[in-house]
């Protein structure tokens, strides 16, 4: 395991590559052991030929926001390999708005091995980091004091290492660290991966399109309502019984209007 700390990474704040990042939302994942094609094949991504560089990247990205009016439902992804501890890692990067890697991937990857993820959905305050170990989520986090995970205190002196301040103490006036340049440094000490700009910069990528994901099939859906006066309502009705429904509507709309006269008897 290597030495980085979030030091390491402070060329992430100069980056014009890593401020797009930031500002779009992106995914980084760090796969070990499995081919960049495999990975691709794994997210469900239709193939898209190779491109170098991730400024070829972005501009190929950037082409299909303008197709989908700014969509993040499918994205581009691009894959290389890159060594590590343990072997090849494949390196997966996507500018998705903060879709991210869908876990029952990650899961998939990671069986037999490793995954690293981290995250930001773009212009919001909300950093992701997930690690992944034979097909399980052992840590997860967007605070670090919040952690979540089948082992979610595994890598709580390693966190510290790399420079997260993992106190409860409110009124701590000590150093404040870069907690995304963290993030950086804790994935490349999972990994054995450095990941820099020069890096990211001459891969050749091997791009896949993520297409959208499909809606989950409804069963049902919750009427929940409470009024000005505290009165609430509250029904759950199925899927049929909205079906239903909907079918007396429509019948009852395609029945012919008759508009009587007053002098008319009545039916």
């Amino acid at each position: 395991m290597t030495s980085v700390t979030a030091h390491d990474y402070a060329w992430i704040r100069s980056s014009p590559f890593f401020r797009y990042a930031l500002e779009t939302g992106y995914t980084l994942t760090l796969v070990r052991g499995v081919a960049p094609g495999e990975v691709l094949r794994v997210i469900e991504a239709e193939p898209q030929g190779m491109c170098t560089g991730v400024d070829a990247l972005i501009e190929q990205q950037e082409e299909l926001f303008d197709a989908t009016d700014y969509s993040y439902e499918s994205f581009l992804a691009g894959a290389f390999t890159v060594p590590g501890a343990g072997g090849d890692w494949t390196l997966v990067l996507h500018f998705d708005g903060g879709v991210a890697m869908q876990p029952r991937f990650l899961e998939a990857l990671s069986a037999g091995g490793r995954a690293v993820v981290h995250s930001s959905n773009g212009g919001k305050p909300i950093h992701l980091f997930h690690w992944y170990e034979d097909g399980e989520l052992r840590t997860a986090f967007e605070w670090p004091m919040a952690r979540d995970g089948g082992t979610p205190d595994a890598l709580n002196s390693v966190m510290r290492e790399v420079g997260f301040d993992l106190s409860d103490d409110e009124g701590d006036t000590g150093v404040r660290v870069d907690t995304k340049a963290a993030v950086l440094a804790l994935a490349e000490r999972l990994t054995d991966v450095r990941v820099t700009e020069e890096l990211l910069q001459d891969a050749e990528y091997q791009l896949g399109h993520v297409p959208e994901e499909p809606a989950e099939e409804w069963t049902g859906l919750v009427i929940d309502i409470t009024d000005a006066q505290g009165e609430r309502f509250y029904k759950e009705v199925t899927r049929e019984e909205v079906e239903a429904a909907m079918t007396r509507a429509r019948a009852e709309a395609a029945d012919p209007i008759v508009i009587r006269r007053p002098s008319s008897p009545a039916p």
